[in-house]
């Protein structure tokens, strides 16, 4: 039997013999608390309002699981695009991120016989620009100023190159989750001709940069990317995580030729809830079982993260059921 990690490159190479479907997040142990990650989020906690470092204000009510930009009008960060350099700095992490010792000590805790080793890239160009100056801004900035706002991308690109190449450094993954949402349930938020000016070459140099370091790309997206999941491909992306229902995932496989792993396949928002068992079993094994065969294909949950549901005892509900199917198809219990 392959182990975890054996199993999942053996799954995302073009003609790997993984012996199983991989368990969600199974393979992948991250490597954190780390200093770039606690520097972006310090303050941001249930029941409080914090401002980050770059000055993008979060809420987040005790009722909620997660915090969010508030924006309000005196609070928002970019209030005019073609201004945005006046309003705009980049956060000093080169002061900020400093003590690497403890994360470091956990990276190298983990066996990377059995596990990859994972590093967290949160808040990707999308969404740090949607941070500082309001969605709906966002959306008329890239279309009526696609120079001005081209150039605040080039600054947050900037941020990722500068926190890969720490991460890197300091924890030595296996893997980077990097997150950017691109759409909805059912579209994407932009047009596909807009994502390829603005966002695809940021993003190839970005993960060009980290597969000459030797790291796997796995980006998060839990929406519905079908007209540009090749081209994600094309630039590198060797993990689509957050592959959602809506997207024609057999169609994906067949046309991908396993040049990009689809990693969801659930309806993990309708499913995070206190719901019974049985159902949650049987929309586990539906997802095996109708996307499975077609190869590079890794069933689980669709957020962006390990043990990231609201009701975890419905993440360990998932995880037996796709062990369950193993044992079942593959005579393999993992």
């Amino acid at each position: 039997m392959l182990t975890p990690r054996e199993n999942f490159l053996e799954t995302i190479k073009t003609d790997g013999k993984p012996d199983r479907l991989v368990n969600q997040w199974e393979p992948i142990v991250v490597a954190r608390p780390e200093p770039t990650l606690t520097y972006l989020r310090k303050g941001i906690e249930r029941g409080k309002t914090a401002v980050d470092p770059w000055g993008v204000t979060f809420h987040w009510p005790e009722d909620q699981p997660a915090a969010a930009p508030w924006h309000t009008p005196e609070r928002i960060v970019i209030k005019e695009i073609t201004a945005w350099k006046k309003s705009v700095k980049m956060p000093d992490f080169m002061s900020n991120c400093t003590d690497w010792a403890e994360a470091e000590k956990i990276a190298d805790s983990i066996d990377r016989n059995q596990y990859l080793v994972g590093a967290a890239l949160s808040f990707g160009l999308f969404e740090r620009a949607h941070g500082l100056m309001g969605f709906e801004d966002t959306l008329v900035n890239m279309l009526l100023e696609p120079e001005a706002f081209g150039e605040l991308l080039d600054l947050l690109l900037e941020e990722r190159m500068i926190l890969t190449e720490m991460k890197i450094d300091h924890l030595k993954p296996d893997i980077m989750i990097s997150h950017d949402d691109w759409g909805t349930k059912t579209s994407l938020f932009m047009s596909p001709d807009t994502w390829r000016d603005l966002f695809k070459p940021r993003y190839k140099k970005l993960y060009d940069y980290m597969h000459s370091r030797g790291v796997i790309v796995l980006h998060h997206a839990d929406c519905y990317l079908e007209p540009i999941v090749a081209e994600m491909a094309e630039i590198g992306v060797d993990v689509w995580q957050g592959a959602l229902m809506t997207n024609n995932i057999p169609a994906l496989q067949e046309q991908l030729a396993g040049r990009l792993t689809l990693m969801g396949g659930m309806d993990t928002a309708a499913l995070d809830r206190p719901a019974p068992e049985n159902e949650i079993r049987a929309a586990t094994r539906a997802s095996c079982a109708l996307y499975g065969p077609g190869g590079h294909f890794i069933p689980g949950n669709t957020y962006g993260a390990p043990n990231s549901m609201i009701h975890p005892e419905v993440e360990a509900i998932v995880s037996d059921a796709i062990a369950e199917y193993n044992e079942d198809v593959y005579g393999i219990r993992a």
